[in-house]
């Protein structure tokens, strides 16, 4: 779609000819968006910059209202008939699109089905709008989405676009269409599109720029909440989700890398020395010797504590166990001979379990059992692997890192290891966490998706297993 040039609708009027049908719709409907900004303005001052950061493009290719994430593109014909007829849908549809990109949905797709990623933006879209409880956007509460939003949000979670996605995949066929049509809002075909081709790369500084004005609509939320509305709960929380940089599990172990030698043919690389030899000697023929060993860079000791106290949920656990077993397993995470200490505490240590081969950690995989249940004090775990250090049992001890979701007490002094808090989910609480540790937010999805290897058989998925099926209600509506 060929943008057009923007249009400044505060200059006035001039021209050296009538104005046509089609002008006049263009200008007319850049008035009718500057009311609408200006309402939303006053219901909502926390939204100021958000407001003001797209600009506003005439086109009647799109949907009644589009957005790239720079530009608000409009259909003046549908726009003014809307204008007219229902004006307060047309303003709902506005703050729509304004949060569309405030979550930065936009950017987020990756991987995912496009047409239920679209679905699942628009439900946790619509459900903070419904939330905000204004009466100058509110819309009747259909039974379709009460019992959506009850479903999305049952168990604490925050009703944003990942965990609505991952419901979403949870639905029949017939009740993902239904959904679609109950929340489609806005026109999203100038989303970004990952994956296919001759699609340009998503603009780094246009995510930056919706990234601050994220961050800075949070700090209002947190300094005026009132203003949101009575139930502003949702949004603040949505807000909160969407500005926490997510990591990649896989990603994040590279930082504790260590870089040896290890004996392996590595035959991209040779000895110059027999290569010139050969050719002073033969002429034409090189002599070409494999070196019979390479520089890696592996794991090649860590700590892992997983916290198995009574606050932390036993899925999360095993979506994390899943996937540390599956990168574990793999010869290009970790040398020959490892030195990993897998931990289990609450507010003890209550397991320690060595693993030096991969042998090993097949074997405890296949018989592990979770201890604990009790409160969360991180402080035995680090003062255990400190005990480990001072004992020799580690030599080049590369960090700790402590899956949890937050609640507990922390050391007051930094250890002489680097330390990371992993946090996985909706629900943790990361206020409390010393300065000096690293905070990381990891995303879910790399734990949930459906190639995934698997939790291993046995005790573990027994010790874990809860129920799926929390959402069947609205399977037989």
């Amino acid at each position: 779609m060929v943008r057009k040039a923007p249009v400044d609708f505060n200059a006035p009027f001039q021209s050296a000819r009538p104005e046509t049908h089609e002008e006049w719709q263009a200008r007319m409907g850049g008035e009718v968006l500057a009311v609408l900004r200006s309402e939303l303005y006053l219901d909502f001052r926390f939204l100021d910059q958000a407001l003001g950061a797209l600009t506003p493009v005439p086109d009647e290719r799109c949907g009644v209202l589009a957005t790239d994430g720079q530009s608000l593109f409009y259909q003046p014909s549908a726009l003014l008939r809307l204008y007219r007829e229902n004006p307060k849908y047309l303003k709902r549809l506005y703050l729509h699109t304004i949060f569309h990109c405030v979550f930065r949905h936009l950017w987020l797709q990756g991987s995912r089905d496009p047409a239920l990623w679209h679905v699942a933006c628009d439900l946790a879209v619509e459900n903070v709008i419904d939330g905000l409880g204004r009466k100058s956007i509110l819309r009747p509460l259909t039974y379709v989405r009460r019992r959506a939003y009850e479903a999305l949000t049952e168990g604490g979670h925050v009703a944003a676009a990942a965990p609505a996605y991952r419901w979403l995949l949870t639905q029949t066929p017939g009740v993902q269409k239904q959904l679609a049509r109950e929340f489609y809002a806005d026109d999203h075909r100038l989303w970004p599109k990952p994956g296919q081709p001759n699609q340009p790369a998503p603009s780094p500084q246009l995510q930056k720029t919706w990234q601050k004005i994220g961050r800075r609509m949070e700090t209002e939320l947190e300094l005026n909440d009132k203003e949101a509305g009575a139930n502003a709960g949702n949004l603040a929380e949505a807000v909160k989700a969407a500005n926490r940089s997510r990591s990649s599990y896989r990603d994040f172990l590279r930082r504790f890398c260590v870089l040896r030698e290890e004996p392996h043919l590595d035959p991209d690389t040779f000895d110059l020395n027999f290569y010139t030899y050969g050719l002073s000697v033969y002429g034409n023929m090189p002599l070409i010797e494999p070196v019979e060993t390479r520089e890696s860079k592996k794991i090649e000791e860590i700590a892992l504590v997983i916290d198995t106290s009574y606050s932390t949920s036993g899925a999360l656990v095993r979506s994390f166990l899943s996937e540390t077993y599956a990168l574990l397993k793999q010869r290009e995470s970790f040398f020959r001979r490892m030195n990993l200490h897998i931990i289990q505490a609450d507010n003890k240590v209550q397991r320690d379990h060595l693993v030096t081969t991969e042998d090993e950690l097949i074997d405890l995989m296949d018989h592990f059992e979770l201890a604990g249940g009790g409160g969360t004090d991180f402080r035995p775990a680090f003062a255990y692997v400190t005990q480990l250090c001072e004992e020799k049992k580690f030599q080049n001890l590369r960090g700790l890192l402590y899956f949890t979701d937050g609640r507990g007490t922390y050391p007051a002094r930094r250890p002489a290891y680097e330390t990371a808090f992993l946090f996985l989910g909706d629900k943790f609480d990361d206020a409390n966490v010393p300065p000096w540790a690293i905070k990381v937010v990891l995303d879910e999805d790399e734990f949930t998706r459906p190639d995934s290897v698997p939790s291993p058989a046995g005790s573990l998925a027994a010790a874990l297993d809860e129920d799926q099926d929390l959402y069947r209600d609205l399977n037989n509506s």
